[in-house]
């Protein structure tokens, strides 16, 4: 079956298997920052925007990427790396490999939340990123990382 859908700004026209969910695709066509840590849809690292929301791609099947705009943190490198900055600074990086699914809901986070020159309070940000799991870190470092992101992103 061929699905075409939009990857980070560019079109894309690919065969898929039936069966076959997001994450397999994207992989397939190098975006390699999509990671699978549990293939339940309970951490996070596979987290993508579809349509500008983020969705965790180990449970979309790939024919319903069809006509979609498929955002990987390949598609997102200079805001990413902007946040990178900050989780290196608190500490909060440790091996990485949740990294990518993370940044891409804390930049979902500030584009959903951070309206009007409103800033989310912790208990909002606890709660928005709560499903992102990360076997390295407290999370304390990494709340550290995002509230001062925000704060300084609002000014």
């Amino acid at each position: 079956m061929e699905v075409q859908f939009e990857l980070n700004g560019k079109p894309v026209c690919t065969e898929i298997e039936p069966g076959a969910v997001l994450f397999d695709i994207l992989r397939s066509l190098g975006c390699y920052s999509v990671k699978c840590g549990c293939e339940t849809t309970n951490c996070g690292l596979c987290t993508v925007w579809v349509d500008g929301t983020p969705r965790l791609s180990c449970s979309i099947l790939a024919a319903r990427a069809a006509g979609c705009k498929i955002t990987t943190l390949e598609g997102v490198q200079e805001e990413a790396a902007r946040f990178g900055a900050y989780l290196a600074a608190e500490g909060a990086e440790q091996c990485g490999y949740c990294s990518p699914g993370f940044i891409m809901n804390v930049l979902a986070m500030e584009r959903e939340l951070c309206t009007d020159g409103k800033t989310p309070n912790r208990e909002e940000i606890r709660e928005y990123l709560a499903g992102n799991l990360c076997r390295c870190t407290g999370y304390a470092g990494q709340l550290r990382a995002v509230e001062k992101y925000l704060r300084e992103r609002r000014g």
